[in-house]
């Protein structure tokens, strides 16, 4: 997705997380957890989590650095309170709800070859609990990835950014079901 949209403009940019711990290290900027707790006591993290047995931080030293450059800062989030903390630097965001049914993500991380499918789909469960939990939160622009390819999602996101969607509680019942 985020690739789709830089293609669409280059001022788009994933926002690479800190990560203290195994798994994937693509995409994230890995650290250690005692600098993740020391930026905590610095005041200087918008969100952390842990998942996968690592620990990930979302930094405004990281978001700042591409705002100042220009730059759009794409999150990937998986929990709405993070979704929501970010809120807490000054730019506007665009709150983007992709989901797609549990099947989908099962035959999507068999198709890269995860071998931690059971735990993607724990992670899956969760997330979708977390949606039922905060229903009334609002978001900019709800997708169901099965329905749209790559590029088509992106110029959504991109209509939703450029254009000033305004964020509004959605039927996040219904699209989890």
């Amino acid at each position: 997705m985020t690739a789709a949209l830089s293609r669409l403009r280059p001022e788009y940019e994933l926002f690479q997380r800190l990560k203290a711990g195994p798994g994937r290290t693509t995409g994230y900027r890995l650290t250690t957890a005692e600098h993740i707790e020391q930026l905590a006591r610095d005041g200087a993290l918008l969100y952390r989590n842990s998942r996968y047995d690592a620990e990930y931080a979302i930094d405004t030293f990281g978001v700042s650095a591409l705002v100042d450059s220009g730059r759009i800062p794409v999150l990937h989030m998986g929990q709405v309170t993070g979704a929501r903390a970010v809120g807490a630097f000054p730019i506007r965001w665009v709150k983007v709800l992709l989901w797609c049914p549990r099947a989908v993500t099962e035959e999507r991380c068999q198709g890269r070859g995860d071998k931690d499918v059971e735990t993607r789909l724990k992670v899956w469960d969760e997330t979708r609990q977390d949606l039922l939990d905060h229903a009334n939160e609002p978001w900019s622009l709800v997708i169901e990835t099965q329905n749209l390819d790559p590029s088509e999602t992106a110029r959504a996101i991109d209509q939703a950014v450029h254009g000033r969607t305004a964020a509004e509680v959605r039927d996040v019942a219904k699209l989890v079901g």
